[in-house]
């Protein structure tokens, strides 16, 4: 079966750009090619790493465990009925079974046979009891959400069978299991993210935007339209709003809490999208600005190219305090101090990405949490793993006689050698209008 090619039209003079999107038979195999890479190559690892030998993660339809929801295969889209899964990283490797009727794919095997033994609960225990485990673990946190999937019910029932082995949180390796990434993984954020860059590129265009008509809410749900159209899904609602000279409008005072309402858009305005997009499980979060050129002009005012450059030097100042065994805090303390020194404004709220969006992780900072965040800001952060860099610099624009919010958000790579912006990072404001190809700087 031949690839589907879809072709994003930029603007007329534009080159065009396309992108590859697998047909979902080959989504399926590929998504199942990249988990199974994960258990054969990171998990045993993990396990060892946490000394745990036995993991059990239990769900039930529509109920599902949020780690049990990266590790089904991509045919199953849910779990069915009751699904247990069990991992036994024992001396002839790393099993994978499920206590279900029936094999999980091909990724784990099925181990219960209902007409042998029909009390799936009791059958666990049996396959548990072969094994001997020395520590099982199971899905409980009260710091991540992702890693608190065992629901009361199946809790009670799980610890009415096995309350005599030793139960203990697998949150540690839940937490690794879900923000570490493969070199397979980082290939396909390439693409991701250079397709979220594009898409965002053609939505601030001349061929989108009509100055004096188009409102923001027009673009949100453009941006809604192209992802669908394109076979994909984003996984929040978007938002895209409006600073601008007038006093009263696009303030910075104006609280996250809340999103911007509906404006139309005019010619001199500082456009700001938040958006992303979700493909083989992984997921893209980006924020970039674009300036809707006056007649007449062909580049943004000398003011606002400043003004990013702001925004850049304060993402410089983050990534530079990104160390491995440093905890979220840590970094962000340093950040707000350094940005301070050098005359900045900041405000961090940058998170790790890959299976969620708001993903496992050590978090630096939320938007209403500059003094540090409890609980997932005191976790340290670990190389190969993904973040969304995402923070705003307060700048005073004199020709405006006020204050704007540079805000930006780009997909980071962290390893022992840095964080490497995944498809780069805006450097240069989108120009709305512009005859020109106008993109990322590097």
């Amino acid at each position: 079966m031949k690839k589907i090619i879809f072709i994003l039209l930029l603007s007329a003079t534009h080159l065009c750009k396309a992108q590859t999107i697998l047909p979902l038979r080959q989504q399926a195999a590929k998504a199942d090619s990249l988990l199974l890479d994960r258990f054969q190559n990171l998990l045993p690892a993990l396990m060892q790493k946490h000394r745990i030998d036995m993991w059990i993660i239990v769900g039930r339809e529509y109920a599902e465990d949020p780690v049990m929801r990266t590790m089904l295969p991509a045919t199953w889209l849910h779990a069915r009925r009751r699904t247990i899964l069990i991992f036994y990283n024992g001396s002839n490797g790393l099993e994978r079974l499920a206590v279900a009727r029936y094999d999980v794919g091909n990724l784990f095997k099925g181990v219960w046979n209902p007409e042998q033994q029909p009390a799936q609960w009791q059958r666990l225990a049996e396959v548990v009891k072969v094994r001997k485990p020395r520590t099982i673990g199971i899905n409980i946190s009260g710091t991540f959400a992702h890693a608190d999937g065992l629901t009361k019910t199946e809790s009670d029932s799980l610890f009415g069978y096995l309350g005599s082995y030793n139960l203990a949180s697998a949150e540690p390796l839940a937490v690794d299991w879900l923000q570490l990434r493969t070199a397979a993984e980082l290939r396909l954020y390439e693409d991701m993210c250079a397709l979220t860059h594009h898409i965002i590129k053609e939505c601030f265009s001349g061929a989108v935007v009509k100055p004096g008509v188009t409102t923001t809410e027009d673009l949100v749900w453009w941006l809604r339209d192209k992802v669908q159209s394109l076979g994909l899904q984003t996984w929040f609602h978007p938002t895209v709003d409006v600073q601008r000279s007038t006093k009263g409008e696009g303030d910075t005072n104006r609280s996250f809490a809340s999103r911007p309402g509906e404006t139309v858009i005019q010619s001199g305005d500082l456009l700001h999208c938040d958006f992303g997009i979700s493909y083989l499980g992984l997921h893209t979060d980006m924020q970039q600005l674009a300036y809707v050129l006056k007649p007449g002009e062909k580049e943004a005012p000398a003011y606002l190219k400043k003004a990013l450059a702001t925004g850049n030097r304060l993402q410089d100042l983050l990534t530079k305090e990104f160390r491995g065994g440093r905890t979220g805090n840590q970094v962000l303390k340093a950040t707000i101090a350094a940005a301070k020194a050098e005359g900045i404004e900041p405000s961090i709220y940058s998170h790790p990405i890959g299976y969620h969006g708001h993903a496992a992780g050590p978090a630096i900072g939320m938007w209403d949490m500059q003094a540090g965040v409890p609980g997932s800001g005191d976790q340290v952060l670990l190389y190969n793993t993904c973040y969304a860099i995402e923070l705003n610099a307060k700048v005073p624009i004199k020709e405006w006689n006020k204050d704007i919010r540079v805000m930006l958000e780009e997909q980071g790579l962290f390893t022992a050698d840095g964080v490497r912006y995944v498809h780069g990072r805006q450097k240069e404001l989108l120009l709305v209008g512009a005859d020109v190809n106008n993109y990322l700087g590097q």
